[in-house]
C-alpha cells in the first residue's frame, strides 16, 4: 500500500511540474544577418553561433532573428535567459526595444559576454501565435563574441536557471579571486619574513613563497576579468595583460613546483628561469599578433606549445614524486596533473571547437594549488613547532644540568667560605691573644725580670691579660649589631674587678636597637675600645665611680663612659681609641677635667 501511495504522489508531482516545464522554450534556430568589412550577408541560423569561428575573428556586427510560437498570450511576465552573448548587444521583442548593453557603435570597449544575461519580458509584449526575439551584437576580435541558445519562459523558471548559471560563472569567479588574493597575500608575507635555511649563508628569502605569491596574484587578476565588464584599458592592451597573467601564473606555478621538489639549488636553475621568461614573453607577443592581425592561430598555436611544455614538466615532476614521495610533492603533483588535464580540455573547447557558452574549468583547479600551499605552510609550521619544542626541551634539560652543577659548586664554595671564616676567626682569636693577652703576659715577664715590679702592678697586668682573654672568647658569640649584649658581657667580665679595685659601677643602659653596620669585626673593635676605656679608668684615673650609659639621644645611638677620676688632657686622645672608633664608623668625643671624664661614642 505504501509503495502504491508513493507512486501516486510521484505521478502527481510530475503532472504538476510538467505544464511549467512545457512552457519553457529554447530558441536555437532562425536567421542571422552579419556585417563584416562593409559586407552584409543573411543566412540561416543554428545556435550556438561562435563569431571567431564563423567570421575568422574579424570585427563586425550581427542581427539574430529568433522566432517562436505561443498558443496564447501569457498572463504573467516572462523572461529571457542568454548563457552567453556579446560583446555588446541589444534585445527587442516583437520590435520593442527591451534592453541595450554597451555602445553598439564603438568597438573594443565593454564586454558583456563574460556573464550570463537575463531580462524580464512584460506580458503585453508577447502575443498569441508568432513572436520574434531580435538580438543585435557587436563583435570584437578575439573576445569570444557570439550567441548561445536562448531560453524564454515564465520568469520564475527562467530566473532559476539564470541564477544557477550566474553563481557558477560570475559569483564563483569572485570567490576564486578572493581566495587567490588571500593565499597570495599569505605567501608574500611568508616570503618577506622567512629565510631559506638551506641557502648559502642562510640569508636568502624562501623562493617557494615568492613564486606561490606571484602565481596566486596573477591568477586572481586573470579570473577577476570575468567580473570586469568595462576594463580600464582598451581591448588589445587588456587582452595582452590577461594573457600575461595566464602565462605568469603558469610560469610561477612551475617554479613553485621546482622549489617544492628541491631542484632550485641545482646548477641548471638559471636555465629554468630563462625558459619561463621565454614562455611568458612568447605568450604576450603571440597575443599581440593575434589581436592586431585578427588571426587567433598565433595565440592558439603558442598556447599549444606552452601546454606541451608544461605537460612534459608536470610528467617529469610526477615521476620524480613517485620515486621520492612526500606530502608536499604529492599534493602539488596531483594539483599539477589535474590542472594540465583541465587546461587541455579548455584549449580544445575554447580555442578549437565551435562550442559557444562554455567557460574555462582551469580557474577552479587553481584552488588546489592554494590548498597545497596552505598544507605545505601548515606542515612546515608544525615541523618548526616540533623542532622548537624539542630545542626548548633540550635547552631546559641543559639549564637544569647547569643549575645542578651551579648548586653543587655553590655548596662547595659556601663550605669553603665557612671554612675560611672559621680559619679567619681562629686567626683573629690568635691575633687578639697575641696582641692583647700576649703583650700583657710579656709585660708581666719583664716586670718580674726587672726585679722592680710591685706585687700590685704585676697582679693588675695579669688581671688585664685574663680579662682580655675572656673578652676575646666572648666576642665569638656576640650577635652582630647588638650593643646591649656586648655591654652585658662586658659588665659580667669586669664588674668583679671593678669591685676589687674599689670602683663603684653605675649602670644606665637602656634597650638599644641593633646598629646595622656593626658586623662581627666591628663588634670586636667596639668591645676592645670599651675595655681599653675601662682599663684606663682602673689604672690611671684613680676614680671611685664609673658610670656606663647607653641609649638613643635625638635619634642617635650613644654610648658614654663617665668617671670621677683625676682626668687627663682631652686634646690628646689616646691613639688606640681613635683608631678603633674610625674602624667602626663611630664619632668619638672626649671631655675631661678633674672629677669628671666622659668618653662618648655616637653612631650617626
Amino acid at each position: 500500500m505504501w509503495a502504491r501511495a508513493g507512486a501516486l504522489w510521484l505521478l502527481w508531482c510530475c503532472a504538476a511540474i510538467a505544464p511549467a516545464a512545457a512552457q519553457m522554450v529554447t530558441l536555437d534556430s532562425g536567421s542571422v544577418t552579419t556585417t563584416v568589412n562593409g559586407q552584409t550577408r543573411t543566412a540561416p541560423l543554428r545556435l550556438p553561433y561562435h563569431w571567431d569561428r564563423e567570421q575568422a575573428a574579424r570585427p563586425g556586427s550581427a542581427r539574430f532573428d529568433l522566432p517562436f510560437t505561443l498558443a496564447s498570450r501569457p498572463d504573467e511576465p516572462w523572461a529571457v535567459f542568454i548563457p552567453r552573448v556579446g560583446n555588446v548587444f541589444d534585445l527587442r521583442v516583437n520590435g520593442a526595444l527591451l534592453r541595450v548593453h554597451g555602445d553598439m557603435e564603438r568597438g573594443n570597449g565593454a564586454d558583456y559576454a563574460k556573464a550570463p544575461r537575463s531580462l524580464i519580458i512584460p506580458a503585453q509584449l508577447l502575443q498569441a501565435g508568432e513572436n520574434l526575439i531580435e538580438i543585435r551584437v557587436r563583435a570584437d576580435t578575439g573576445r569570444r563574441a557570439g550567441l548561445s541558445p536562448v531560453i524564454v519562459g515564465p520568469s520564475d523558471e527562467v530566473l532559476r536557471q539564470y541564477s544557477s548559471a550566474y553563481a557558477s560563472r560570475f559569483t564563483g569567479s569572485v570567490l576564486l579571486v578572493g581566495f587567490s588574493a588571500v593565499v597570495g597575500a599569505i605567501a608574500f608575507a611568508l616570503w618577506l619574513t622567512q629565510l631559506d635555511a638551506g641557502a648559502a649563508g642562510g640569508r636568502r628569502r624562501e623562493g617557494l613563497y615568492l613564486w606561490a605569491a606571484l602565481a596566486e596574484f596573477c591568477w586572481a587578476l586573470r579570473v577577476a576579468d570575468a567580473a570586469i565588464i568595462s576594463p580600464p584599458l582598451s581591448w588589445v592592451p587588456w587582452g595582452m595583460l590577461m594573457t600575461a597573467c595566464y602565462s605568469g601564473w603558469a610560469a610561477s606555478a612551475m617554479l613553485f613546483c621546482h622549489h617544492v621538489a628541491g631542484w632550485h639549488r641545482n646548477a641548471y636553475m638559471p636555465w629554468m628561469r630563462g625558459a619561463m621568461a621565454v614562455m611568458f614573453t612568447g605568450s604576450v607577443l603571440c597575443c599581440w599578433l593575434s589581436l592586431t592581425r585578427a588571426d587567433p592561430r598565433w595565440l592558439t598555436g603558442w598556447l599549444a606549445l606552452e601546454l606541451v611544455g608544461v605537460g612534459a614538466y608536470v610528467a617529469f615532476f610526477a615521476v620524480a614524486t613517485v620515486r621520492r614521495p612526500n606530502l608536499a610533492r604529492v599534493l602539488v603533483g596531483s594539483a599539477a596533473l589535474l590542472t594540465v588535464a583541465v587546461a587541455f580540455r579548455d584549449w580544445l573547447m575554447i580555442r578549437l571547437s565551435d562550442s559557444y557558452g562554455e567557460t574555462t574549468w582551469v580557474r577552479y583547479t587553481s584552488v588546489f594549488f592554494g590548498i597545497a600551499l596552505l598544507a605545505i605552510v601548515i606542515r612546515r609550521f608544525r615541523t618548526a613547532s616540533t623542532q622548537a619544542n624539542e630545542l626548548l626541551g633540550t635547552l631546559a634539560a641543559r639549564v637544569a644540568d647547569r643549575e645542578r652543577e651551579l648548586a653543587i659548586t655553590y655548596a662547595r664554595l659556601a663550605e669553603v667560605g665557612r671554612e675560611q671564616a672559621r680559619t679567619h676567626e681562629r686567626e683573629r682569636i690568635l691575633r687578639d691573644m697575641h696582641d692583647g693577652v700576649g703583650s700583657h703576659i710579656s709585660a708581666a715577664i719583664h716586670q718580674l725580670q726587672s726585679g722592680q715590679a710591685s706585687q700590685a702592678g704585676l697582679l693588675r697586668t695579669l688581671r688585664d691579660s685574663l680579662d682580655q682573654l675572656k673578652l676575646s672568647i666572648d666576642s665569638i658569640h656576640l650577635p652582630a649589631g647588638d650593643v646591649g649584649a656586648l655591654l652585658a658581657a662586658l659588665r659580667y667580665r669586669l664588674a668583679p674587678r671593678l669591685a676589687d679595685s674599689g670602683v663603684a659601677l653605675e649602670w644606665a643602659v637602656e634597650e638599644c636597637p641593633p646598629v646595622a653596620r656593626l658586623d662581627a669585626p666591628a663588634m670586636r673593635q667596639l668591645q676592645f675600645l670599651l675595655f681599653e676605656t675601662i682599663s684606663n679608668v682602673l689604672q690611671h684615673a684613680g676614680a671611685s665611680v664609673l658610670r656606663i650609659e647607653a641609649g638613643m639621644h635625638n635619634g642617635v645611638q650613644r654610648l658614654r663612659a663617665i668617671d670621677n677620676g683625676c682626668g687627663f688632657d682631652a686634646t690628646h686622645a689616646p691613639r688606640a681609641l681613635q683608631q678603633r672608633a674610625r674602624a667602626i664608623g663611630a664619632r668619638l668625643t672626649l671631655e675631661s677635667r678633674p672629677g669628671r671624664t666622659v668618653v662618648q661614642l655616637q653612631f650617626d
